[in-house]
């Protein structure tokens, strides 16, 4: 079975993606992905140095996140030129490791900007892990070290929350404590596996 796993930035898919992956699933990280295929040397990392510049490395030669994620967050364009460089070289190893799944297994694909894609219905389910935008505000702020700009500005550009619970085959409550969010998510991954 494969499922689309997403969420807004700070909404806890991490959190979910980790207890999905103890429960049994198999879990396809597009954010690790997405590092793995601009990693120094790769020649997806080239392209995105072609087209947007050498100043976007660090000294040891490795992209600068911090860097490129200041120009495309501020510029739809840029970022379309971003993701037109990454998704596809992060859906060919989507591929490779869902062909290397086991046959009965439930496939995990944990998706940031699935609702952004338009593949949701390219998945079996698709969980949304979901919270007020105010959660996501405080918890970039508390955990990432962010300012309340910046924090709504990367919201902003992603799907609303609206949008994401549209495509939810299961919406993901993660406003309550650690247990709340393991015993619900439990509940869901013994739906998908009956």
């Amino acid at each position: 079975m494969r499922v689309g796993l997403t969420g807004g930035i700070g909404s806890g898919k991490s959190t979910v993606s980790a207890i999905l992956a103890e429960l049994g699933a198999v879990v396809i990280d597009a954010d690790r992905l997405a590092r793995e295929v601009v990693a120094k040397g790769t020649p997806g990392l080239e392209q995105v140095v072609e087209a947007f510049g050498p100043e976007i490395l660090t000294a040891e030669g490795d992209m600068d996140r911090a860097k490129v994620g200041e120009i495309v967050f501020n510029d739809e364009a840029r970022r379309k030129v971003l993701e037109g460089i990454v998704h596809p070289l992060v859906f060919e190893r989507y591929a490779e490791l869902e062909a290397s799944a086991p046959e009965d297994g439930v496939v995990i694909h944990d998706i940031p900007l699935l609702a952004e894609s338009g593949r949701a219905d390219t998945f079996d389910a698709v969980l949304v892990v979901d919270v007020p935008a105010e959660v996501q505000v405080e918890r970039l702020a508390r955990d990432r070290d962010m300012s309340r700009e910046d924090a709504e500005a990367r919201i902003a550009a992603q799907a609303t929350r609206e949008q994401r619970r549209a495509i939810a085959t299961y919406v993901i409550d993660n406003t309550g404590t650690h247990e709340d969010l393991r015993q619900h998510v439990t509940e869901v991954f013994e739906q998908l596996v009956s």
